[in-house]
């Protein structure tokens, strides 16, 4: 196959940028790479495509791998509203308030950072967690609803894609395991964790904001404007306890941690990821629900259809996940990523491979405000390369993965950006003008590294 076996990842870079649709792109690219495969075999008309298209995506079904993990992204949204609706959150929140947690800029700051780590299971959890903990810790002490958005998004996603205990672990894993990489999926993924710099500058950047309490850009000028009122968490009925919420979620982390070293006969680096993630969410779910049906504050029937909703929330993540994996099918069938490493080889030094991934990672993950779709789109595209050039593999995926956070950092469009503006009553425009300093800073020192670490491991 000639360059025409790029179109298909083409195809889905340019519909991301146009449309700003991930489903969308994902699915004419697979679309597109069926139709090629098509033309390579001419006993077949070109209208086979739309049923091999098809056929593509059911297939993504025979591997029981790949099922658990759509399994899996679908009881995470029943978990994470039994969660919600459980009041764990606010009673925990309020818990912290009541013990006088925050009473200086560098204590309250630090407390939202914490908060932040410590509800790494999932992002957006992370952030309306920390920000309805310290709206009033923040109004009482004269900062800006901008830090309190910075500090909250700028922990989450970082946090989220750095102790991979949780649904992100899991997607790019799933998004690993597909790819034929030399060695043990979860080692690689696991090893992504020191040459993730943007991730990291970003805390370094974070945690100095919080211990300095200084702030620089457009949020100084901000923060030298009298600062709006901003409300305290609501009060939380007397059966809500804190419990609700850290309860499934030890339970789901623990339970993961205890899986993996099940699935991997006493070796957690040999465990089966798709399987622990899968049963450690099921775990968390059924002591979620129990625990609720306990207390008599639900019914089973409230219970089942909480599940259910929270499930529905989370179908367009699944469908990209499905979309993802068959696009990562079809495209090393097809042979794009051996025709990609021959014209990398060619044209590209080796040294400048990570850095650029990195900025294609952040381009489309800001015009599309998604940093899953970016992964969706980067991997399987990075693994062939990995494998053809015998390349630190590493290095290449924690470049993809740092490129889709920062991109996402930068855009308006972000899901994340938008509930951390909602979560600190922050104007969006406003959050992400004066985010976008802090991210620029970090994204400039994050290319830097990698030209110096491809140096050192490849040049």
């Amino acid at each position: 196959m000639t360059w025409l076996s790029i179109l298909p990842p083409l195809v889905a870079i340019i519909v991301v940028f146009w449309r700003k649709e991930v489903i969308v792109a994902l699915l004419l690219a697979v679309f597109t790479s069926e139709l090629l495969l098509t033309l390579q075999a001419p006993e077949l008309s070109l209208g086979y495509a739309f049923i091999a298209t098809l056929e593509r995506i059911v297939s993504v079904f025979e591997s029981p791998g790949n099922t658990r993990i759509l399994v899996f992204s679908l009881l995470v949204g029943a978990l994470l509203a039994y969660i919600r609706e459980s009041g764990g959150v606010a009673a925990m929140v309020e818990g912290l308030l009541k013990r006088g947690m925050g009473k200086t800029k560098r204590s309250a700051s630090l407390l939202t950072v914490f908060t932040g780590i410590f509800i790494f299971i999932e992002s957006n959890l992370s952030v309306l967690t920390a920000g309805i903990l310290s709206r009033g810790l923040f109004e009482k002490l004269g900062m800006s609803r901008a830090r309190l958005a910075y500090l909250i998004d700028s922990t989450s996603a970082p946090i989220c894609i750095l102790i991979l205990l949780n649904g992100w672990g899991a997607y790019v894993l799933s998004m690993l395991e597909q790819q034929e990489l030399p060695g043990s999926s979860v080692v690689t993924l696991w090893s992504t964790i020191p040459f993730n710099f943007y991730a990291l500058v970003t805390l370094v950047l974070v945690f100095y904001t919080a211990i300095s309490t200084r702030v620089h850009g457009p949020m100084r000028r901000l923060e030298a404007q009298p600062q709006p009122t901003q409300d305290l968490p609501e009060h939380v009925p007397s059966n809500s306890k804190a419990r609700y919420m850290v309860v499934p979620l030890v339970v789901m982390v623990g339970g993961m941690i205890a899986f993996m070293i099940g699935t991997g006969g006493g070796d957690i680096t040999q465990g089966d990821g798709s399987k622990a993630v899968l049963y450690a969410t099921a775990l968390a779910c059924l002591v979620a629900y129990l625990m609720l049906l306990l207390s008599k504050r639900e019914t089973h029937q409230n219970l089942v259809n909480i599940g259910f909703k929270g499930m529905g929330e989370l179908l367009p993540l699944v469908t990209i996940v499905l979309l993802s994996l068959a696009l990562g099918s079809s495209l090393r069938e097809l042979g794009t990523g051996v025709f990609l490493a021959g014209l990398v080889g060619d044209y590209l030094p080796l040294v400048l491979i990570a850095p650029m991934l990195f900025v294609a990672g952040a381009l489309i993950s800001f015009t599309t405000g998604t940093s899953w779709g970016t992964f969706a789109i980067l991997i399987p595209i990075a693994a062939p390369l990995i494998i053809a050039l015998d390349l630190p593999a590493p290095l290449l995926l924690a470049a993809v993965l740092g490129g889709g956070v920062f991109g996402d950092h930068c855009s308006p469009i972000s899901d994340t950006t938008a509930v951390s503006s909602l979560a600190s009553g922050c104007d969006l425009l406003e959050h992400v003008q004066t985010q976008l300093p802090y991210a620029l800073v970090g994204g400039g020192i994050t290319i830097v590294l990698y030209v110096i670490a491809s140096f050192v491991m490849i040049g």
